[in-house]
């Protein structure tokens, strides 16, 4: 389907409040068109359209008016310049940026990374900067909510588990 299409769909999906639609077409263009910052700017709207300040400020990341608390929140979620790199779905050279701005961010992210590993990194080359993604969990701390949410789990699983197996007795009496 053509860019201008899918935008007039994004439209409609926005105006009849189908805004996770909206938000799935645009993750689709920028993953198709990643170069084009426009499509990155509107998904940023759709991100603040659910409040959530760290994925709009991924999708602005490259963009000069960005809103410096939502940039923070976006550093702050994906902690590390690799995850950064991850999240952020560039694909080639920063050559390939439509203005100086958003090739200067790329460069000094990219910078960033082969700092922190020690090695060159490549934005077309995801295993160059694989080190700094291994990283992200290791030794991370229990929380109290990541507690709850495991015993949550577990306690679905067996009440699930002993429901199947009553109603399989029940079956068989």
């Amino acid at each position: 389907m053509p860019i201008g299409e899918t935008l007039v769909r994004v439209d409609a999906d926005l105006a009849a409040g189908r805004v996770p639609l909206a938000r799935q077409r645009l993750r689709g263009l920028v993953s198709s068109f990643p170069h084009d910052l426009t499509l990155r700017r509107r998904l940023a709207e759709v991100y603040r359209l659910y409040g959530d300040a760290a994925e709009a400020g991924r999708w602005m990341y490259l963009e000069e008016d960005r809103d410096a608390d939502e940039t923070a929140a976006f550093e702050e979620r994906y902690g590390s310049p690799a995850w950064r790199m991850k999240a952020l779905a560039w694909c080639g050279p920063e050559a390939l940026a439509a203005t100086a701005f958003a090739e200067g961010r790329l460069a000094a992210l990219r910078a960033a990374c082969a700092e922190e590993l020690g090695h060159p990194v490549d934005w077309h080359d995801p295993a160059s900067y694989r080190d700094g993604l291994e990283k992200r969990y290791e030794g991370a701390p229990w929380t109290l909510s990541g507690v709850l949410a495991g015993t949550g789990c577990l306690v679905a699983a067996l009440a699930f588990a002993a429901i199947w197996v009553y109603g399989l007795v029940a079956l068989f009496r």
